[in-house]
């Protein structure tokens, strides 16, 4: 009887040390979770990523995510502005609601950020590069960040610490150098990361690498059909819009002519075309980079003292869109090598398997299309963003998605990845059902906009408005009471209102109330506009 006892005692510790001994082994364990690799660069148009176009630039790395991966075709934003876009991707939420609806108002530091969710969930998290508001992110182990807008030459970085630092390099290999740094070194094989890898690349004035920019200035881009867009089918926001290439491009600031030689010229500089060569970058370099820099600049310098007297207003259009082309695309090229860094290291170190990667930028851009540079309008260019997403298992390769998403939809895709209870406030919907080929648990015909910033630079009047993939309609207000409605089928690139048509009042009718009804999911109303009117 005791001997059976004791056989007993004996087999209940044996099998007590194997679950103990488990337990050990399962803690040694990689957690399984994917890893989140979230790329982003600033201003980055769709028509500059050859997976898209590739009339304007090759861009091979980042074709290699759309390659192994989804590209989607209708991705957009929620209000096309810098810091406004990156506080919708954080939170999960209109910029109405997280209070960062331009430039200048403050964000709620009250909202939850989803890197907040995923820190608290286990996951080591990490950022680097260009956030643009606010100098301590929260929900991150550790973080590197320019401050504000960032400098491309020899930047300054925000640490975890609250200390400044400079880096010397041109920023988006330092960016990149630091992700890598912190992949290689910092990080715990046995926890899943999330990691924020943030381009301040290819944001005005478009600084490109040295080599880059000798090799760029060499290149003829095409131009867009819509250049000379005389805005006669449109109303008064694109009329009275201030970012037309020949009008507001700056020689100096933006095109790189130095400044003594506008004074020479007796052309009228603006008190900015003194900041670039003065305070933004010029003054940055050490001597080693002056000399690399100051023969390209001698030559575009003598490219418009030779040139400029002798064009009329179209040959100076073409003449600033050059320039301003070759150095935007310049600065892509160096952000496509660096993203390539990135995925061969996650190769070469047997990550790519278990990493959901995603490319994507703010917003979009105008190249030249209507006029134009810069974005905020809810026309297309400006609208729509690059998003190429790769998840090895989960989402087949090479597959292309015209679905209409959105920016505010990042958070709750992640966390879903990741599989983190997301917020009930947040107010986007996850993309999951889009990479694993769900599509009856997708029903989204139509994506909500709005912009605020008016008065403010580029003067792009206040509009709202809802987009599905066949027609768009547009609300700008504040000082105007306009409508604009494009038939995308018919009219592509919204060449002509026809808000207006007799032919369209059944479909006018019934985006209005499509429109109100989005007004009313996402909380957004016209005490809200009056609100931020006077504020």
């Amino acid at each position: 009887m005791n001997y059976r006892i004791l056989s007993y005692c004996l087999l209940g510790l044996l099998v007590l040390a194997c679950k103990m001994e488990s337990k050990e082994r399962e803690k040694e364990l990689p957690d399984p979770r994917p890893n989140i690799l979230f790329i982003m660069s600033d201003d980055h148009a769709y028509q500059a990523i050859s997976a898209y176009d590739s009339t304007l630039i090759h861009t091979p790395n980042i074709d290699r995510i759309a390659r192994e991966g989804m590209l989607f075709s209708n991705a957009t934003v929620t209000n096309s502005i810098c810091a406004p876009s990156r506080a919708t991707i954080l939170t999960g939420k209109h910029t109405h609601i997280n209070g960062k609806i331009d430039n200048l108002t403050p964000f709620d530091t009250t909202q939850v950020t989803f890197p907040q969710l995923f820190q608290k969930a286990g996951y080591q998290t990490a950022m680097f590069g260009k956030l643009h508001f606010g100098n301590s992110p929260k929900g991150f182990d550790e973080f590197m960040i320019v401050p504000g807008q960032g400098r491309y030459m020899n930047p300054d970085f925000i640490t975890t610490k609250g200390d400044t630092i400079q880096k010397m390099g041109y920023a988006t290999d330092i960016i990149t150098d630091l992700s890598l740094e912190w992949l290689e070194k910092k990080r715990d094989p046995n926890k899943p990361f999330l990691m924020m890898y943030l381009h301040k690349a290819p944001h005005r004035p478009w600084w490109p690498k040295a080599e880059k920019f000798k090799t760029y200035l060499k290149k003829e881009i095409p131009e867009p059909a819509s250049l000379f867009d005389d805005y006669s089918h449109r109303g008064t926001a694109a009329k009275t819009a201030e970012m037309n290439i020949f009008k507001h491009m700056l020689t100096s600031y933006d095109c790189k002519v130095y400044p003594e030689v506008l004074e020479e010229m007796g052309i009228e500089t603006d008190p900015r075309d003194e900041k670039l060569f003065n305070g933004v970058e010029m003054s940055r370099l050490t001597p080693e980079q002056q000399a690399e820099y100051l023969p390209i600049l001698d030559a575009i310098a003598a490219d418009f003292r030779a040139k400029w007297p002798l064009m009329d207003e179209k040959g100076k259009t073409r003449w600033k869109y050059q320039r301003y082309m070759q150095d935007y695309l310049a600065s892509i090229s160096s952000v496509d090598d660096n993203v390539g860094r990135v995925l061969d290291y996650l190769e070469e170190n047997q990550l790519t398997e278990n990493t959901l990667v995603v490319y994507t930028s703010d917003q979009g851009f105008y190249l030249g299309e209507h006029g134009w540079f810069d974005k905020r309008f809810m026309y297309k260019e400006s609208f729509r963003t690059p998003l190429l997403v790769k998840w090895p298992h989960t989402i087949k390769p090479g597959i292309t998605s015209d679905e209409m998403v959105q920016n505010l939809d990042f958070a709750q895709t992640f966390l879903e990845a990741a599989g983190i209870q997301a917020p009930n406030d947040m107010q986007g919907e996850s993309l999951m059902p889009l990479f694993t080929g769900n599509m009856e648990q997708w029903d989204r015909e139509s994506v909500y906009y709005h912009y605020y910033e008016y008065p403010g630079e580029h003067t792009v009047k206040r509009h709202y408005g809802i987009s599905s993939k066949a027609y768009k309609l547009i609300h700008f207000y504040h000082d105007v009471d306009e409508w604009e409605l494009y038939d995308l089928k018919k009219d592509p690139n919204e060449m002509h209102n026809v808000y207006d048509d007799p032919a369209y009042g059944d479909i006018r009718k019934k985006l209005k109330k499509d429109l109100k009804g989005l007004r009313l999911k996402y909380k957004d109303s016209e005490e809200l506009d009056q609100k931020f009117i006077a504020s």
